[in-house]
Parts: C-alpha cells; structure tokens; sequence
C-alpha cells in the first residue's frame, strides 16, 4: 500500500478514513450537507458553513478542510519540527483535551499511543482496516454509526 503523506494527520485522525474527505472525493452533496450539520457552530470559525466549505484532500495537503488549515494540533506539531503528536512527550496536552468533537478526542487519544508504538505504515494499515464493515466488508468512514451499504449499525471507534 502507498501510503498519502497529506493523509497523515500530525493529531491522529488518519484523512484517509474521514468523512469530509470522503464526501468531498465522491462530490456527494447530500452527504455534504449532513456533515454541515454535524460541525456548524461545533467547530470554530463553523458559524456560516456550507456544503461548498466541505472540501479537502487530507490535512497536510494544498487543500485541508477549513477546520485542519486553522488547527491549532497540526501548528504545534509543525513549530515543534515534529510530524505528529505520536513524537510529543507532551502527548496528551491542553489541545488535545480541547478538541472540540468528542468523537476524534477519542479516536486521537487511541491512535496516537498505537502511531507511537507501531509507526506510521501499520498505524494507517490499521486505521484503513478498522474501518470496514464487519458485516459487508464496505469501506466506512471515521465516526460512522451504519453501514451506508448494508445499513448494518456499527461502531468503530
């Protein structure tokens, strides 16, 4: 497996498995608008979003999600010289305990301890396999609650 280098999210919340990438890469605007919903006035700066603002190509690409070019995780990585939170002896700080959606505090307080102890190529091999259906096999997204394929419930993270 190539492995994106714009996927790899210094706070742990691997691109390849997010909603707004997924929505953005299939162009899917229904799916655009629920994730507006999800994050208007619970992300700062989210107050006026739209469907149009649900676009990226993976955080540390040309073209992050409005929320990951402001992040204040992936600065703090970048001034400290270091390629994500899993290199950080400071690993949990005060950014981590004020994410502001409950779903990926827990999702990085998970991953960032397994980037750590098993690298990069694992720690994304795992991400892509964890978030499969158990029931189909259809690849899901991070923070699913059913399978869009065989509508299957599941929890994943």
């Amino acid at each position: 497996m190539k492995i994106n280098p714009d996927f790899l999210a210094p706070c742990g919340l691997y691109c390849g498995v997010c909603a707004v990438y997924y929505a953005s890469r299939e162009r899917n605007e229904k799916f655009k608008e629920k994730l507006v919903g999800v994050y208007k006035g619970k992300l700062p700066g989210a107050e006026d979003l739209s469907a149009d603002d649900i676009q990226c190509e993976g955080c540390l690409s040309d073209n992050p999600f409005g929320f990951c070019k402001s992040c204040l995780i992936r600065d703090c990585a970048q001034s400290r010289g270091y390629s994500g939170c899993h290199e950080c002896d400071d690993f949990p700080c005060q950014f981590i305990e004020d994410f502001p959606m409950p779903v990926g505090k827990k999702v990085i307080l998970r991953a960032i301890p397994y980037w750590r102890k098993w690298g990069t190529e694992k720690w994304v091999l795992d991400e892509e396999d964890r978030y499969l259906c158990p029931e189909c096999g259809h690849k899901l997204f991070r923070g699913a609650k059913r399978c869009n394929k065989c509508k299957v419930p599941v929890d994943l993270d």
